[in-house]
């Protein structure tokens, strides 16, 4: 048992003395740890044309120490340190380029390997465009529920929006983190409702708040349960306009003229019929009928009627 802790004591040692003996150089400097990147001037979030100055150190680490800058793997800028003062970058964001991840690395000269430090990031802050302000419908009437939307084309997320009725807020701020518009939901209960509505957005960049533009829902008349039978009186009574304009063409036109040939063809025949009956009364004669004779009647009386037109005259036997 004692072997066995007398063993685990030794192995301890060991490792120390290992970890000791890789902090020194043949030259007996001490190794650099990895250094520590700051941002001693301005933000992470910058604008065009703003300064920003960045702290690289690595402690404990013997001088004289090279402190290089990257970005993005690529070296930008390198500083010898021949103390134990950090090496200090100063950046001027002229271009979206000059945004992103920096690191530094701290190494003794000419010597080979190094240590790099942890990350920082630069966001590049844009001013937002003016917001627009809209709605799927202008019309609303009482106790209907609408939206309002309000949306900035441009600008560095997120971007705040905050919504009003005349100069009251109505609604909380909403932040989106993504390039979406907010939305809030209304309920229309009285005529106040229908007032001007606006929104406001802002974002990181300093004294960047715009105003969008005004917006008013309108009211929508209401419909009246008897105009849709108005309306479909309406079509029916067309409907009836139409198939009378198609009748008189194809139905009644012909129809009158069939009766107007008709009614011409008749009284042609009739004034004929009067015609012939005429010339035929002309020299007609009409004989009446003889009785039988009677024996103590010693004679008989006929009569022969010519119907003349120009004499007239009548016979008597």
């Amino acid at each position: 048992m004692q072997k066995m802790l007398f063993l685990g004591i030794l192995l301890f040692s060991y490792s120390q003395m290992s970890q000791q003996i890789q902090k020194t150089t043949a030259n007996g400097k001490e190794m650099v740890s990895n250094p520590k990147l700051v941002l001693v001037e301005g933000t992470l979030n910058v604008v065009m044309k703003q300064n920003v100055t960045l702290s690289c150190l690595s402690e404990p680490g013997s001088p004289p120490v090279r402190y290089a800058l990257f970005k993005h793997n690529q070296q930008v800028s390198a500083l010898n340190r021949s103390d134990l003062s950090p090496a200090l970058f100063t950046l001027t964001i002229s271009s979206a380029s000059d945004v992103g991840e920096y690191k530094c690395k701290a190494e003794y000269n000419n010597s080979s390997g190094g240590k790099y430090s942890n990350s920082l990031s630069f966001t590049l802050l844009e001013p937002i465009s003016k917001p627009v302000l809209s709605s799927p419908t202008s019309r609303a009437k009482k106790g209907q529920n609408v939206t309002l939307s309000c949306f900035s084309e441009n600008g560095s997320l997120p971007i705040t929006y905050l919504f009003f009725k005349g100069t009251q807020n109505i609604s909380p701020q909403k932040t989106m983190q993504k390039r979406k518009a907010a939305v809030i939901f209304l309920f229309i209960n009285s005529l106040s409702d229908f007032g001007t509505y606006k929104c406001k957005a802002n974002n990181s960049f300093p004294n960047n708040t715009k105003y969008s533009n005004s917006f008013n829902f309108t009211v929508a008349e209401e419909r009246s349960h008897s105009q849709p039978l108005i309306i479909s009186l309406g079509l029916i009574l067309l409907l009836l306009i139409i198939g009378l304009a198609l009748a008189i063409p194809f139905f009644i036109i012909p129809l009158y003229k069939a009766k107007k040939f008709k009614s011409t063809r008749s009284s042609i025949g009739l004034t004929s019929t009067v015609n012939a009956e005429e010339s035929y009364t002309e020299n007609e004669v009409i004989y009446s009928e003889i009785e039988p004779l009677r024996p103590e009647e010693e004679y008989m009386n006929f009569s022969i009627i010519r119907r003349e037109e120009e004499t007239g005259e009548n016979l008597n036997l």
